[in-house]
């Protein structure tokens, strides 16, 4: 069994500024990462410092596991389905049947949003097709808008982005009941709300078309976000450790060092209790790998 001073579960954005960070500290550093997390989806961010007119998820990954391979990281794609802890060490246990000993232990398995499963959707997120109003609102500013989710969270995402657009429209694809406060905030608004399914997306590669209700009805929509509610934590691996999560499934992490309850067990990025962006993922992962460094020294 191979034993690494840090094992990085996840390969997303804050594993891999933890794997470059712990990388530069020259530790054994394994990431071990099932390639299918939030951020081989997303086709451009557009709110990264050096980024203007935006970079693809699967560009800053590559960009990432280059740097973090030239400073010596290793790099698995795996599913790790069992963390357990052996005195002061952990195993880690794949779907592959691969096991592996750590040190310490990194949590960035991150969140999957819930997205209706039409193709047509996938290669237009991030292009014409959202699912966070902070990081993507600015994108649809002072244009026609559809939302497309379920009951009141895809309400309340309709309410949100008329910060940026006075033109939204609301389709209930999920079919939930939107809570009567929130049908009366948005007729104030102006906003339509209609309560059909779709079935079927129309877009040209990157670019959304319209979406095809039932009955026929054809929505023309150029730009869209996905509001569902019902994420996917992936906090698993945490709760067979005896980490400390919150009543949605996220995991409680120290403010200054990101360790977890759990001791030598830290967590960044989103699948932490955080604002869900790029950025400050970034900054969790590199602020878990200083504290997994100084905790090395102790040894």
């Amino acid at each position: 069994m191979k034993t690494y001073d840090c094992i990085i579960v996840g390969g997303g954005i804050a594993g891999l500024q933890a794997a470059i960070q712990l990388g530069r500290y020259q530790h054994k550093v394994l990431v071990i990462d099932s390639n299918d997390g939030r951020s081989t989806l997303c086709r451009s961010y557009h709110n990264i410092l050096g980024y203007p007119i935006g970079i693809s998820g699967e560009e800053l990954r590559t960009i990432g596991r280059e740097q973090a391979s030239c400073l010596g990281v290793s790099f698995l794609q795996d599913t790790v389905i069992k963390a357990e802890k052996q005195n002061a060490d952990f195993i880690l246990s794949t779907v592959s049947h691969v096991q592996f000993l750590a040190k310490r232990l990194l949590l960035a398995t991150g969140i999957m949003d819930t997205i209706p499963p039409f193709p047509a959707l996938f290669p237009c997120l991030g292009i014409s097709v959202y699912v966070c109003p902070d990081c993507d609102g600015y994108e649809v500013k002072d244009r026609r808008t559809v939302v497309i989710g379920n009951g009141n969270v895809g309400a309340n995402m309709a309410l949100t982005l008329t910060y940026w657009t006075k033109e939204v429209l609301y389709i209930n694809h999920g079919g939930d009941q939107v809570d009567e406060e929130l049908e009366q905030k948005m007729k104030a608004k102006k906003i339509p709300h209609i309560n059909k399914r779709i079935t079927t997306v129309n877009a040209e590669g990157e670019k959304l078309k319209s979406y095809v209700l039932e009955g026929e009805m054809e929505v023309k929509a150029e730009h869209s976000f996905i509001a569902f509610g019902k994420n996917k934590v992936k906090s698993d691996l945490a709760a067979q450790l005896g980490v400390k999560l919150l009543d949605n499934q996220h995991i409680v992490v120290d403010g200054r060092t990101k360790m977890t309850n759990i001791e030598n067990v830290w967590a960044a990025g989103d699948v932490a209790a955080h604002s869900e962006q790029v950025t400050i993922a970034m900054g969790e992962g590199s602020q878990a790998a200083i504290w997994v460094h100084k905790s090395l020294l102790q040894n």
